[in-house]
């Protein structure tokens, strides 16, 4: 239309028709046909206005060119457009051509048709989302380099990368998984980085961090739900298949890849860190960046003050589970062992397990904490949860009944001390059988019972039960003698003399 008008203009100065030409601005044909609208129109007064670009293009009419070529699927277009519409792909679409109809055209076909369809349907539409300084952070995970994981086997790592919206400014972190409680140590340590918290952070539905998604009232984790709580912000997570919503960090994990990760070798994963720290500092941080035409630790330098403080006590994060008590009074979480009070067997309990510490809730109600335990199939237990029976069992051990044998006397003591020190058999309960005695005889027959059956050398918990039950321990104890006519008998040898040989030369003999 600017080449019309150029020409009109011309048109109206005097110039020909070969002038026009002559200067490229359209040709003779063009300029021809121009020249008789004009004066149809009355156009080429120079006295008059210029007309507008409405009129000009209405009085050329111009039609669309048509296209005389008739595509070979013409008859299946209705089909492939259907099939389009499911989001099926082109190579998807010409296999089942060739499989149900036995179509034998080119790919380049399908092609041409499925871009003949997308052509008569609406364009998609964005909208850029703008963000004042310190209002929010992205966050999403991205696939990082394989390396050799501690267990000995290579693994693949992943990118934490948090992004501030307005400054551009980065958080890095390469994790070797994507577990809630490894998402919620890497904003913790984001948040130290920046040393400010955003007051929104938006983020995708990864389960870490939503249970259920929805456009309109998603569920976040009941854990992530603590650490918004505890740093003060806003979760903000993006519509389901919506991506688009956080392409700013999504931006920021493609620049990652291409500027960092390639060309680079790492060792081991805090290898990998510590690289990547100084490649936010030096590189990342100091480029001009592609929409802000600023470096984004120039425009961090404002954000920052504009950004909510850290709290002044970290929130203690931890992750929620849901477990069972088994009827051993104990939950297992990790390969570890805990207990809770018995009455709550077989019920559903809340376990809140932080770095140091393992809670656990039956709803709201806590019910018990544990230190963390450190090695698998370790097992914390404190005795207050068992049954009374295995409570009374296992608070009667040997120091318990070494105690209360002392209350009683020396005789029973020391009995007490041959029942335990039995290398062959284990008699805890006969030893705790001795002490239930006292209940029912008291500490004085006891005692003497004990030393009776010491005296008899038969220091057994059945010994001492018969000396009480028929009331010998009430008689004095009799002190056996044996008569000086039988202390030495005439004939008896021990072992020592009976084989000396009396006489030498049998020795020489043998």
């Amino acid at each position: 239309m600017f080449q019309y008008r150029q020409a009109l203009v011309r048109m109206r100065q005097g110039d020909s028709d070969r002038q026009i030409a002559t200067a490229r601005i359209v040709g003779r044909r063009v300029a021809a046909r121009l020249r008789e609208l004009g004066e149809q129109h009355h156009w080429l007064d120079a006295t008059g206005p210029m007309p507008e670009d409405e009129a000009i293009a209405a009085a050329l009419g111009q039609p669309k060119r048509a296209s005389t070529t008739v595509s070979s699927l013409q008859a299946q277009r209705e089909r492939i457009q259907a099939w389009a519409q499911q989001g099926v792909s082109g190579v998807a679409i010409f296999a089942a051509l060739q499989r149900e109809l036995g179509w034998s055209g080119s790919y380049s076909a399908v092609r041409r048709m499925l871009a003949d369809i997308r052509s008569g349907e609406p364009p998609e539409t964005t909208c850029r989302l703008d963000f004042e300084p310190g209002d929010a952070a992205q966050v999403d995970f991205g696939a990082g380099p394989m390396l050799m994981h501690p267990d000995g086997k290579v693994r693949r790592t992943w990118a934490f990368v948090m992004t501030l919206c307005f400054s551009r400014h980065q958080y890095v972190e390469f994790v070797w998984d994507q577990t809630v409680a490894t998402w919620l140590g890497c904003h913790r340590r984001a948040f130290e980085w920046f040393a400010c918290v955003p007051r929104r952070v938006i983020i995708d539905n990864a389960k870490c961090a939503i249970v259920k998604a929805c456009a309109h009232d998603p569920t976040v984790q009941r854990a992530y739900a603590e650490c918004a709580e505890g740093y003060s912000f806003r979760i903000d997570p993006c519509p389901p298949s919506d991506p688009q919503k956080k392409g700013i960090v999504e931006s920021g994990v493609k620049y990652l890849k291409g500027n960092f990760l390639a060309l680079r070798e790492f060792r081991h994963l805090a290898d990998l860190n510590e690289q990547a720290r100084a490649w936010v500092t030096q590189v990342a941080g100091q480029r001009v960046h592609g929409t802000t035409r600023q470096a984004p630790l120039a425009l961090f330098a404002i954000e920052r003050p504009l950004m909510q403080a850290l709290p002044a006590i970290a929130p203690d994060l931890g992750t929620w589970h849901r477990v069972t008590l088994h009827p051993d009074c104990h939950i297992k979480f990790d390969y570890r062992l805990y207990s809770a009070p018995f009455a709550l067997v077989g019920k559903v309990l809340w376990l809140r397990a932080t770095d140091g510490a393992v809670a656990l809730f039956d709803d709201f109600r806590h019910v018990a904490t544990h230190c963390r335990a450190l090695k698998l199939g370790e097992r914390k237990t404190v005795r207050d949860h068992l049954p009374p029976d295995a409570q009374r069992f296992f608070a009667h051990d040997r120091e318990w009944l070494a105690s209360q044998a002392r209350l009683v006397g020396a005789a029973c003591e020391q009995l007490i001390e041959r029942l335990l020190a039995d290398k062959i058999l284990e008699r805890l309960r006969a030893a705790q059988g001795v002490i239930s005695l006292v209940k029912a005889y008291g500490h004085p027959r006891l005692e003497a019972a004990c030393a009776r059956a010491l005296a008899h050398d038969s220091p057994y918990y059945r010994t001492v039960k018969s000396i009480l039950s028929t009331g010998a321990d009430k008689t004095p104890l009799v002190e056996l003698t044996t008569p000086s006519a039988y202390a030495k008998p005439r004939f008896a040898r021990d072992a020592a003399t009976l084989f000396a040989s009396p006489n030498p030369q049998l020795d020489l003999l043998h």
